[in-house]
């Protein structure tokens, strides 16, 4: 009878495995990368248009006149990324352009009422979440992210233009 007793009692519960640093790793990027998705739905869902467009409307509101040079600086993006927000925004009547009076090939962005109406029932922050989060975090934790970042970035091949293309490229 020892035996059978021995045959029915249940084994040991296995003790958990210590988290694999990798998948603790890759975990905090999900989570990162939900933070912002949902940022981006939240802002189509309660305004209408893109973060990126109300990133780039609020870029506007704040500074009359601005350029799309002067936009894609501001945002960090290629000139032709500015030129794709501001003719969507243009498009939904959020913002106008004008030619400039001495350098016609210059063109002046200013806010409409009804741009400044999505503004003011957007979510904040404009940016985005995530480089809202970048801007408040002290240099030094900056400077080791970046440099943590960088060996991933080694390590993955990805390509050093990459970094060009926003998060929200692709984002409809």
């Amino acid at each position: 009878m020892p035996s059978s007793l021995a045959s029915r009692a249940k084994p040991p519960a296995p003790r958990p495995a210590p988290a694999d640093p990798a998948a603790k790793v890759l975990r905090r990027f999900r989570s990162v990368f939900n933070a912002v998705r949902h940022h981006f739905h939240s802002v189509q869902s309660e305004v209408g248009v893109s973060s990126a467009e109300v990133w780039a409307l609020s870029q506007v509101a704040a500074s009359p006149g601005i350029g799309v040079g002067q936009l894609a600086r501001a945002m960090d993006l290629h000139q032709s990324t500015a030129s794709n927000l501001v003719r969507a925004l243009s498009e939904a009547q959020l913002i106008t352009s004008k030619r400039g009076e001495a350098d016609r090939r210059s063109v002046h962005l200013q806010p409409t009422a009804r741009g400044l109406r999505v503004l003011a029932k957007a979510p904040q922050p404009f940016t985005g979440v995530l480089p809202d989060a970048l801007q408040r975090l002290d240099p030094a934790t900056l400077k080791r992210l970046d440099r943590d970042l960088g060996l991933l970035i080694e390590e993955l091949r990805a390509d050093p233009h990459g970094a060009a293309v926003p998060l929200w490229a692709n984002e409809n």
